[in-house]
């Protein structure tokens, strides 16, 4: 297996960007059609970050910056390409892009049920806050 370059997200890799998240994803997200992925490049080109071999997506991870907070979301890595370093190197490039704006921590969303993924955040020295709980508004009419 070729090493895996990691890169952001070009407009292009929409349609690849959302194959990939069904295959390597637990769950899916209301946002996940090609205006969501479009809109997310060209609001921020430097927020989605992938991991790629052999011409195919293999990771990714959302590196969200508001000018306040980092946010982390859609670490995701292909079963056949796990255990391999790609989610560590995926999260150093965010942590880097994270760096260089200025930020001060980031936070991740990662599903309750995800013992694998869990375990791959604690392992990257990320620690649950059980006082602070999500609160969610979806806007239907939009999608």
């Amino acid at each position: 297996m070729i090493e895996p370059q990691i890169r952001t997200a070009d407009p292009v890799d929409a349609e690849d960007v959302l194959r990939f998240w069904k295959e390597a994803t637990e769950e899916g997200s209301i946002t996940d059609d090609l205006d969501g992925v479009t809109g997310l490049i060209g609001r921020d080109p430097q927020a989605l970050i992938l991991a790629e071999a052999d011409g195919r997506i293999v990771g990714s991870v959302i590196a969200g910056y508001d000018g306040w907070r980092c946010s982390l979301y859609r670490l995701a890595v292909l079963p056949s390409h796990r255990r391999l370093g790609i989610a560590t190197r995926l999260l150093d490039a965010a942590e880097q892009r994270f760096r260089a704006v200025g930020g001060r921590r980031s936070d991740a969303m990662v599903l309750e049920a995800n013992e694998r993924a869990r375990q791959t955040w604690t392992a990257a020295g990320y620690q649950r806050q059980d006082r602070w709980r999500r609160w969610v508004k979806p806007f239907p009419d939009t999608f």
